[in-house]
């Protein structure tokens, strides 16, 4: 074999290997992004028509989550907003508008402590994505009642499943004792 027919079979043999590497690192932060994200995956699978601009956009949240500097609860804020959200749950019965507009509130006054941005619903939600993708739903389908029931189109029961999915998040956000939860 020549010396040139030898160094063609190291640079193929070595162009197949880089093409084996970038898809296994394709495939591994497919695996790593599915499993991190969960549903919310294969929303963004859905909204962007392609797995490349899926991932690109999921992993454009995750670089813009890491800039944020997210804080663990103490002991005693983690209590007051306990606290602070069965008082809110006993106001529905008497009055579910109102406790559902706390609700709403409470859940953006508990993102802000926690370091989160509060300014556009998508902004939250696009943030929360990345630590919260098991919860997000629930987050939307709140936010999808308080929408209707700002246009009058709400009904009580409405009201009762936007609470318990607010819950949901409520309990999500302060309940995270997570490693990666920055102080």
């Amino acid at each position: 074999m020549s010396t040139g027919t030898t160094i063609g079979v190291i640079v193929v043999v070595l162009v197949v290997l880089a093409a084996i590497a970038v898809l296994l690192k394709f495939l591994v932060q497919r695996k790593r992004l599915r499993s991190k994200f969960g549903p919310e995956y294969e929303r963004a699978l859905e909204r962007n028509g392609s797995r490349m601009a899926a991932e690109r956009e999921l992993a454009e949240r995750e670089r813009e989550h890491a800039k944020l500097e997210l804080r663990t609860l103490d002991s005693t804020t983690r209590d007051n907003y306990a606290r602070t959200w069965t008082r809110v749950q006993e106001q529905f019965v008497d009055e579910p508008t109102q406790a559902v507009g706390q609700a709403d509130h409470l859940v953006t006054d508990l993102m802000a402590e926690r370091g989160y941005p509060t300014e556009g619903y998508e902004t939250r939600e696009k943030l929360l994505s990345v630590e919260h993708a098991r919860t997000l739903d629930h987050y939307r389908q709140a936010h999808a009642i308080v929408e209707r029931q700002e246009r009058g189109e709400a009904s009580t029961e409405d009201l009762r499943t936007a609470m318990v999915h607010y819950r949901t998040v409520f309990e999500d956000l302060l309940g995270d004792h997570r490693e990666g939860a920055r102080s």
